[in-house]
């Protein structure tokens, strides 16, 4: 008994993951396309590495940017990041 109800849940699991996998493939043919927006455009970018390029401390430019320090930090290369030119901070 217990197998028989184990495979039925077994088999609609297995229709809500094909419908799942349906729907998604229709969005995206339709041009939508899932997922958090990103926090970091290209102005945004270009703002970022101009303002640490004058010395700007990251936690100001990522306040005026509203974005995270984290956000930055990811989107930095590692010398733009420390404001230096020391290749072991590149990654």
């Amino acid at each position: 008994m217990l197998q028989a109800v184990g495979a039925m849940a077994e088999f609609e699991r297995s229709l809500v993951k094909d419908r799942t996998h349906a729907g998604l493939d229709a969005a995206r043919a339709q041009g939508r396309v899932g997922g958090r927006p990103a926090a970091m455009d290209a102005d945004k970018l270009a703002a970022a590495k101009a303002r640490r390029a004058k010395g700007e401390r990251v936690t100001a430019v990522a306040k005026a940017l509203g974005v995270s320090r984290a956000t930055l930090y990811r989107a930095l290369p590692g010398a733009e990041q420390h404001g230096c030119e020391n290749p072991c901070h590149s990654s």
